[in-house]
């Protein structure tokens, strides 16, 4: 990379959270090309192309900010003082006031000492005050006065939790959990495709027959209605809402009132023997199939009581849901990238998307009614996993970011960052990189907006669950944008505020008496994850990536993190039979995905692995006549004897299966997130089976007993 020389674009990065240069995986100190950052700045709206370019953008930053009355949202942390600026007419007086969420009004807010210089803004003299919140201000989402020249302004106050931890509900057990991919999960009742009636039945049988006190399931956020659907649940056309593909149609209530029921079982019985045939989850035979029998149960007559009901969700969800259900009817009508729309309907706002909102009440309002049902079929869900004895039922999870043509990227367009694209620089196990081709939030609109799109977010998220899986939780300190047209090696590092996006997110969970988890692999700062731990955050292990910081191989047991969930594998590797096998090696090299030698990489995965079996027979979990059941039970076995407290079973393991769900780096070349579940021969397993297989029961008992010794 070219060397950046130019001190006054590396000031004007800095100013707006822009890496000019980082350190790589292996520590490697990287200096980041001046077209990129060029580039990335271009992305939060400043042109820094040339050196009066770069005077002119310093001296606007500095004219914004003396322009605020008040900066554009405060964040504070519950128990802890908290100082922020004011600007004022030099000398005027300035009274500050806060106006909590319930209405009550704190007053007395005391002032700091600020020997700041006033600024010349136009001619007028602007000087800067400190004014330090009290640390016994309640949690929750406030509002700054200030009153001053007989002018009021006022900001967004958030009072975070200073500490999440684990919900009082689970004391200090240590728990264990499934982790699934539920597309992946048939029965004999589903479509083709798991369904949230295959994860209701699913948690009951973990949690009553095993004690499991989780789900953890792949992210549910919508496609698009349209194919082809995009089959990567890390791909959604929208985070706040959910895909209708999970819907169990004979659980809607109104379906059991109709008198004609047969087109919806035969519009079934053709997606079912579709799906045999074609070996793979196939979304779009699925939805055509699905859409259809929806399309019927929507026209069935409802009771007075659920056309209350369905009214109510309605206002609840206001015009998100609005923009939400909008999008989904244009989509259905002109393809599912808005960029390519008629140019009167690329933007919410725009009078032509109001006016097809009117012209097409019905269409629009069948993709409101589907999110209904899925509010209901999740809300079943999860009170069905706690009534059969989990502490905290589903974990849902969280994408990083949304598809670029589709609904959220539309809705929220004004927040997200064009020209650039999120993704992460090369690792261990991506040498490439890679590019998401998700527009990343604007951290600057998000601030400025009182983090209103992220808050409601992850109260949608969290609304029935009992916990979270952050995908990429590094996103929210740091984000690795790629301006268009670049390889992924060619991006950097935009910081976001921190203390605001993990603070929101404690809020939330605490509110919903729920647990973060955050996925925490891969390029992290180690002063990141110190950070999480002590803002009471769950980090993620995976036990094959646990290695001694001194290169002496495995991490003891002990030695790992406690505020953790660990499991032994994940979706974006091999489960362990196939890792076992060394398949996660032989299926980079044959797609091209290697940087080394296949031979290289698979003598150090074969060290790595001798040093895991090694480390088993030394504590006792496995013999040296081991088969592979016998491995993969002491490794999990292994995870008891960790401080943990969240402990996960991949369902994947617990059946046999070989065959990864997803291999990064990759799109058409493999068919990832289309791989039902299946087990050592590949054949499919139903849910029924999973009941009664003899290899997951006793899985799940020897994770069971890992944690809890003697208990029956």
């Amino acid at each position: 990379m070219a060397a950046m020389a130019d001190p006054s674009l590396t000031a004007l990065a800095d100013r707006l959270g822009v890496a000019c240069a980082y350190h790589d995986w292996v520590g490697n100190f990287v200096t980041v090309d001046e077209v990129t950052v060029v580039g990335v700045l271009a992305a939060l709206g400043v042109r820094a192309d040339t050196e009066n370019d770069r005077i002119a953008a310093v001296a606007e930053l500095d004219r914004q900010y003396w322009s605020r009355a008040l900066p554009p949202t405060v964040v504070a942390r519950s128990g802890t003082d908290a100082p922020f600026w004011v600007h004022v007419t030099h000398g005027a007086p300035a009274r500050v006031w806060v106006r909590l969420e319930d209405g009550t009004v704190r007053s007395g807010i005391r002032q700091a000492d600020n020997f700041t210089p006033p600024f010349d803004l136009d001619g007028r003299l602007v000087g800067e005050a400190t004014f330090v919140l009290p640390a016994d201000l309640p949690l929750g989402y406030h509002q700054i006065h200030l009153r001053s020249d007989d002018r009021e302004f006022d900001t967004a106050l958030i009072v975070t939790p200073a500490w999440l931890g684990l919900p009082e509900r689970m004391g200090n057990r240590r728990i264990w959990g499934l982790a699934t991919q539920l597309y992946s999960v048939r029965s004999a009742g589903s479509w083709g495709i798991g369904d949230l009636t295959d994860l209701t039945d699913l948690a009951v049988w973990a949690g009553s027959e095993h004690r499991a006190d989780y789900v953890l399931i792949n992210p549910l956020h919508a496609a698009a209605p349209a194919t082809p659907m995009e089959p990567s649940p890390y791909l959604p056309t929208s985070r706040r809402f959910v895909s209708p593909l999970y819907l169990r149609i004979e659980a809607i209530p109104e379906y059991a009132g109709m008198s004609k029921r047969g087109r919806v079982d035969k519009l079934r019985a053709g997606a079912v023997a579709g799906a045999a045939e074609s070996g793979i989850i196939d979304r779009d035979a699925a939805w055509a199939a699905k859409r259809a029998a929806l399309k019927r149960v929507y026209r069935a007559p409802r009771s007075a009581g659920r056309q209350l009901a369905f009214e109510a969700f309605v206002r609840r969800e206001g015009a998100a849901l609005d923009d939400f259900a909008t999008w989904c009817a244009l989509a259905e009508k002109h393809g599912p990238d808005w960029r390519r729309w008629p140019a009167g309907l690329q933007h919410p706002a725009a009078a032509a998307v109001a006016e097809f909102a009117r012209n097409h009440p019905r269409a629009v309002d069948f993709h409101r009614w589907l999110q209904w049902q899925l509010d209901d079929q999740l809300a079943g869900a999860q009170s069905q996993a706690l009534r059969s004895g989990m502490d905290l039922g589903i974990m849902a999870d969280l994408a990083v970011g949304v598809h670029p043509s589709g609904a959220d990227a539309w809705a929220l367009q004004d927040v997200l960052a064009g020209g650039v694209t999120a993704g992460a620089p090369p690792d261990e196990f991506n040498q490439l990189g890679q590019d998401w081709s998700q527009p990343p939030w604007r951290p600057d609109r998000l601030e400025e907006l009182g983090y209103q799109p992220f808050r409601a977010l992850i109260a949608a998220v969290l609304r029935h669950a009992g916990g979270v899986r952050i995908d990429h939780i590094i996103g929210l300190f740091r984000l690795w944008w790629i301006p268009s047209g670049a390889p992924p090696t060619e991006g950097t590092y935009v910081r976001y505020n921190h203390d605001a996006m993990i603070g929101i997110l404690a809020l939330e969970a605490h509110r919903a008496g729920a647990v973060v988890v955050g996925e925490d692999l891969g390029t992290v700062e180690p002063w990141a994850r110190e950070y999480l731990r002590e803002r009471g955050l769950l980090g993620t292990s995976i036990l094959w990536f646990e290695s001694d910081p001194d290169g002496r191989g495995p991490l003891p047991a002990e030695r790992w993190r406690e505020l953790c969930l660990s499991s032994v594998t994940t979706h974006d590797l091999p489960p362990s039979p196939g890792y076992l096998a060394g398949e996660h090696v032989r299926l980079r090299h044959e797609l091209g995905l290697l940087t080394r030698p296949a031979e290289a990489e698979l003598a150090d995965d074969r060290a790595a692995q001798d040093a895991w079996m090694a480390e088993l027979r030394r504590v006792g979990l496995v013999g040296a006549d081991a088969d592979e059941e016998d491995v993969i039970i002491g490794l999990y076995r292994y995870l008891g004897r960790t401080p943990s407290r969240l402990l996960a079973l991949a369902l994947t393991d617990a059946v046999g299966e070989r065959r990864t769900q997803n291999q990064p780096g990759t799109t058409d070349e493999y068919p990832n997130w289309r791989v039902p579940l299946g087990g050592p021969d590949g054949a499919p397993v139903m849910l029924e089976a999973v009941f009664t297989d003899r290899r997951a029961a006793n899985l799940a008992e020897a994770l069971r007993t890992a944690i809890n010794p003697g208990c029956d």
